[in-house]
This record gives C-alpha cells, structure tokens and sequence, in this order.
C-alpha cells in the first residue's frame, strides 16, 4: 500500500494509461439530425475519453444534412436519415458502411401539470388533435424530419387541412416545446429524443399504424481524414454502450 502511494508507482499508472492511448490522436468530425442530438452529446466524451480522439458535431434538420452530405461538406462521420439515395450517388460516403444506429418516434407531449389524452388507437389521435386549440411541431419546410413525419400522419387521418388554423411550426423540436411549456400551444409534437423541457411531459409515442419511426444511419466519409479515427468513432456508436445511451433518450438502438 506504502508503495502504491508513492510517487514512483504513480508515474507507472500514468504512463501505462497514456501508452494505451493512440499514438496519434485525431480530430472527428461528425453531422447528425436533431433527433440524435442528445444522445451523440452524452456520446462523444466517452469516445474521447476511451481514444484520445476529439469530436467536432454539428447538428440540423433531417434534410438540411442530407444536403450538405451530398454537397460533399467535410465531415467524417455523416449520420442521415432515410431515403438517402442521394447522399449515396453523391460519392462523399463509402456505401458499404452504412451502420444503423437507432430509430426515433414522434411522440406527443402537454404542458406539466395538464390532463394527457389518450392516443393509444388512431381514432384517439385523431380525437385529440381535432379537440385540441392548438397544437406546436417542427417546421417540416424547414426539412425538419419529425415535422414530415407528423404532416404525413395528419395526411393519414385525414384532417390535415382541418387542422391548418390550429398549428404553429417551431424551429426544430426544442422550439416546439418551448411553446408548449409556455402556454402558447395545447399540444407539442416532436421526436421522443428531444422532448427534454423541464416544462413538459410526454404523454407517449404516437401509434405504429399512423406513423412510422425515422431511422438514423451513420456512414464513413469518402474523404476522412483519419479513417481509421472515424470508423473508430461509427463502431462506438452502433456498440453495446451507445445502445444504452439511446434507450435512454427514448430510442430504439438499431434498424
């Protein structure tokens, strides 16, 4: 005990864990939509603390970063959302990399404190949206995934231009919710992932049959500059231990 207390086996620990480290280590770049948002963020300091690697991430819309994949923006490890066919044909990912990470679902969400409607059936979803004032969810002009994702199912209950004079589109999903928590809407939507504001609750997912969850997908970058650091960081992400992380932020780790 006397010895491990001592300065000298100190500088032993020390140095062993530094020569576990990469002798090179590397910066990371990484883009991704909002909906993994904060999963990626409780990610990255693991990674570097486990590599020494550093994470560079940017976050936007569903199509605002397929667009700036397929434009060939320098980002090393490019996390999209389906379809990406262009992204593919643009030659800036290595296609047989693709990695599927984890998926998100549009849930719905009131203000803290209020009644929460049922929405376990499409009927009740429809009920509740047509009994509601107002309701808050990302702009999907904005190419804000989980905003094309919720049109498509008011397409699919048939109210979409019933509902137009009571919606109020956000800018993303924490905008969503800052309305809703501050009593401008009665109703939020938005991925379960970025439902984070302490001044609302979830109320649940919205049901299977009127709205498919978004799937999120890394890939390698045609021009990383460190491939090997970037494969490191898209092999972290699909791992046992982001699957967690994921579970966590109200995703399903996977396809």
């Amino acid at each position: 005990m006397k010895h491990l207390r001592s300065t000298g086996a100190a500088v032993v620990v020390i140095a062993a864990f530094v020569a576990a480290r990469p002798a090179c280590a590397d910066d990371v770049t990484l883009i991704a939509p909002g909906g993994i948002r904060a999963a990626i963020e409780k990610l990255i300091p693991e990674f570097e603390r486990l590599t020494g690697h550093t994470v560079k991430a940017t976050f936007g819309s569903g199509l605002g970063t397929k667009q700036q994949v397929a434009r060939g923006e320098p980002f090393d490890v490019p996390v999209v959302q389906p379809p990406y066919a262009e992204v593919l044909a643009s030659g800036h990912v290595v296609g047989d990399s693709a990695t599927p990470l984890a998926t998100v679902a549009v849930a719905v969400a009131v203000r803290k404190g209020e009644r929460k409607p049922d929405i376990s059936t499409p009927d009740a979803v429809k009920r509740m949206l047509l009994a509601a004032k107002s309701i808050a969810y990302p702009d999907a002009h904005g190419g804000a995934a989980a905003g094309v994702s919720f049109e498509n199912t008011l397409k699919a209950l048939g109210i979409a231009d019933e509902m137009q004079p009571k919606i109020k589109r956000a800018q993303g999903g924490a905008g969503a919710m800052t309305m809703l928590a501050k009593g401008e809407v009665e109703i939020g939507l938005t991925f379960l992932s970025e439902i984070t504001d302490p001044g609302v609750e979830t109320v649940g997912i919205l049901p299977n049959e009127i709205s498919t969850p978004t799937a999120l997908v890394g890939f390698l970058s045609t021009h990383a500059k460190s491939p090997e650091a970037a494969r490191a960081l898209l092999r972290f992400l699909s791992s046992p231990d982001a699957a967690r992380v994921y579970i966590a932020s109200g995703m399903k780790p996977g396809r």
